[in-house]
């Protein structure tokens, strides 16, 4: 098992190196020269999403609490790629930019893209961080590695292939690991509930539905209070990651507007389909294993494959978590190079700033994974964080001509100021202190949002009006 992952991680720095033969430029190295097709920018659009969230930490917490919890993971994300597609993809494209950053910068101006990658980027480290939590807890599921040195051998080897290929590096395996998934998730999905049924698909999804208590089957739950927390959790799914440089590169690093909008609906359909496995084998493993513990995809490996199967099973766990953490990385990575390191060190070149940002953000969000935090809760956390801060002036700014630099920071003043309170008081609800007692719970996904739009509203109201940015039109 030791010797073929060696391997495996070999065969991903290889990837990487033949890839750095085809960068030689920043543009190479952050958007593929834009030159993606549908079948690379889709493939590298589900295998980008496609780690820890919707492989184990949302199977886990549908085994705990139910159906419900795939609001968050992998319902959120397929909507908000549909989304993308249908409504973004197009406009954001033709603008030409490189970064969501440089969006805010052509529409709302410097302060508005300052802001923008100081909200954008630091959003990332939850997102990377449950990546390398899951990963080195599987390393020690399987080898005993203590949890410490788990996360600093992933991050290390994320960091470094990523550093050394760019984009193109992150495109070429995540296609590879798109497919793997595309051929293992069924496979595992079918042996699982045909287990439950004695060898019978249809008697096993009949016992899934026939021993699974009600309430856990309830996909958007009928109690009131319950109904609110889901619909938070939805929200900050979908609208959450639209404003994020992970699926944006894929957009920007496209051959044509076409591409970029047909890979976000396939990617999105490709999601929805593939994500609803890990979503049953959540159910499953209650049945299966009551009571177990770990990491469910490779205990379920060790019993319904051949030592064999189970090897290529966590090599595509594997290779999952790692296709997301690397475009993580250079998301953020781009962001911080291209709208904040450019400007204060204009000698340094942006491909060197681009790899040292790689560095930066990886050790950045090594420090977030040693929190010990649960890998559902730093995405929630992710989702919130884009949404509340750039949802608003991102959707603004591109569909409505009003509004400005004061209108954008003021947007993002209100999200973000007001999310960052929420954290830290621990309030579960949006101004819970104040609205609960009166018995009104309104989500904090929501309710913060609505707060980013009511800034927005006052700073076109009192900003000076601006001329409309490229982007816009």
């Amino acid at each position: 098992m030791a010797a073929v992952l060696l391997l495996y991680t070999a065969v991903l720095f290889g990837i990487a190196w033949i890839s750095s033969r085809r960068i030689h430029d920043f543009s190479d190295y952050l958007v593929a020269g834009r030159n993606l097709g549908t079948p690379l920018a889709s493939l590298s659009l589900l295998a980008t999403w496609f780690g820890a969230g919707t492989l184990l930490a949302s199977a886990e917490e549908v085994r705990n609490v139910g159906l419900s919890a795939a609001a968050l993971e992998p319902i959120g994300p397929g909507i908000c790629l549909l989304l993308v597609g249908l409504f973004y993809a197009v406009p954001l494209r033709r603008a030409g930019l490189l970064t969501l950053g440089d969006f805010f910068a052509k529409r709302f101006g410097r302060k508005a893209e300052i802001a923008c990658a100081a909200v954008m980027v630091p959003s990332f480290f939850g997102w990377i961080a449950a990546q390398f939590s899951v990963l080195a807890a599987l390393l020690g599921d399987l080898f005993g590695i203590p949890l410490g040195t788990g996360l600093l051998l992933v991050a290390a080897v994320s960091i470094g292939y990523t550093l050394i290929g760019g984009m193109w590096s992150v495109t070429l395996t995540d296609a590879l690991q798109g497919v793997l998934l595309a051929v293992a998730l069924p496979a595992l999905g079918i042996s699982a509930v045909a287990e439950l049924g004695g060898g019978s698909l249809a008697g096993g999804l009949a016992r899934l539905g026939r021993e699974t208590p009600p309430d856990l089957l309830e996909i958007v739950p009928a109690e009131m209070t319950a109904l609110l927390a889901w619909s938070g959790l939805l929200v900050a799914g979908a609208l959450g990651n639209i404003p994020g440089q992970d699926v944006l590169q894929r957009v920007f690093a496209s051959r044509t507007e076409r591409v970029a909008r047909r890979a976000c609906l396939v990617g999105g359909g490709l999601y929805l389909v593939l994500g609803a496995i890990p979503v049953v084998l959540g159910l499953a493993t209650r049945l299966l294993l009551p009571g177990s513990e770990g990491e469910m995809l490779a205990v379920l490996g060790r019993i319904l494959f051949s030592p064999l199967a189970t090897l290529g099973l966590i090599l595509v766990v594997v290779s999952a978590l790692l296709s997301t953490v690397d475009s993580a990385l250079i998301s953020a990575a781009s962001v911080l190079a291209q709208n904040l390191l450019r400007h204060p060190l204009p000698r340094v070149g942006l491909l060197r700033l681009s790899r040292i940002a790689v560095l930066v953000v990886g050790a950045a969000s090594l420090f977030y994974a040693f929190r010990g935090l649960s890998a559902y809760s730093l995405l929630e956390d992710a989702y919130e964080l884009t949404l509340v801060g750039l949802f608003v002036p991102l959707t603004a700014g591109l569909f409505w001509k009003r509004g400005g630099s004061a209108a954008a920071l003021s947007a993002m003043a209100g999200g973000v100021v007001l999310w960052v309170v929420h954290l830290a008081f621990g309030w579960d609800w949006f101004l819970e202190p104040a609205l609960s007692p009166a018995g009104v719970l309104i989500p904090n996904a929501i309710g913060l949002t609505a707060a980013s739009a009511i800034g927005y509203l006052l700073g076109t109201a009192a900003g000076a009006p601006e001329p409309e940015g490229p982007a816009a039109r």
